[in-house]
């Protein structure tokens, strides 16, 4: 129900990124880029500036972002609403989160369904991508929600959300404004997550496809997350490669921002993984809430 050219535009809001929007919705960019044409002569504002590679809000739309997230709620609270008529729901469901999910995008959903299934009852785990599959073989969480990009024989995987892992750094870098290539990796300070990390592996593994081997690379430190790496950025030169669903607060309040790499970009998807065969009906109940 959600108005079609509003709801490209809250994509591409959110993901700061056209290219993005166009594939987490599966139309083209020319497309993305006519919805948003649209809204803006219809409004008569602009809502985006481009920077680079990437783009930025503008103050308009900041403004729109706001209430297009609050429309999307409200249809959201509309269907459920409805479907939740003579029906019961109780329980408990244990969740196992990777750092960044638990911290960035669940909080949200997860306040949101209790207040829809008060009966539910909910625990959230939170450890890196390698320790949650290993609770999920355990039987020890119900579902995980991970960053990692191994998968394994003995679950299944559901996609859960789009995701991009870019060149972080604080706003007044001296290097902000400009695009680096590859090669310039190697004069950089660099901060990385911890081995374990699903960040990290898809970090590492989209630099060996272009020939970067991460040892060779200047680490400065290894940190345990995403949150202890943004304020080192606030307080040094280093840069850092961050999804950026961890930090789209600090770019709109122009505290960190994104340094662009010429023809590299690391694009993943978060995943639902589940064990194998039929799912019960408060994972399935869990999975339709969120759209999965």
């Amino acid at each position: 129900m959600f108005d079609y050219r509003l709801k490209v535009f809250h994509t591409a809001a959110s993901r700061l990124s056209f290219t993005r929007a166009s594939e987490e919705l599966h139309i083209s960019q020319p497309a993305v880029t006519k919805h948003i044409k649209e809204i803006e002569n219809q409004m008569g504002t602009k809502l985006f500036d481009r920077k680079g590679t990437s783009v930025q809000l503008t103050q308009s739309g900041k403004i729109l972002y706001e209430y297009a997230e609050k429309i999307r709620n409200i249809y959201r609270d509309l269907e459920f609403e409805i479907s939740k008529i003579n029906e019961q729901h109780k329980g408990k469901l244990i969740i196992g989160a990777s750092t960044s999910v638990a911290q960035y995008i669940l909080p949200e959903i997860l306040a949101k369904f209790n207040a829809y299934y008060k009966d539910i009852k909910i625990e959230l785990i939170t450890h890196n991508t390698e320790i949650i599959s290993e609770l999920l073989k355990e039987g020890k969480i119900d579902l995980g929600i991970i960053e990692g990009e191994s998968q394994s024989s003995f679950f299944d995987y559901k996609i859960f959300k789009a995701d991009e892992i870019v060149l972080t750094a604080k706003a007044d870098h001296p290097l902000a404004h400009k695009a680096l290539g590859l090669k310039d990796l190697y004069e950089l300070n660099l901060i990385f997550r911890e081995q374990g990390s699903g960040t990290q592996e898809f970090i590492q593994n989209r630099l060996k496809e272009k020939g970067i081997n991460i040892e060779d690379l200047n680490t400065i430190m290894q940190l345990g997350s995403s949150e202890s790496i943004k304020n080192y950025l606030l307080h040094s030169d280093c840069m850092a490669f961050l999804s950026i669903s961890t930090i789209l607060n600090e770019l709109k309040n122009n505290t960190l921002t994104i340094v662009d790499i010429k023809n590299f970009s690391i694009e993943r998807n978060f995943h639902f993984i589940l064990p194998k065969g039929d799912q019960s009906e408060m994972i399935k109940l869990f999975l339709r809430f969120v759209g999965s």
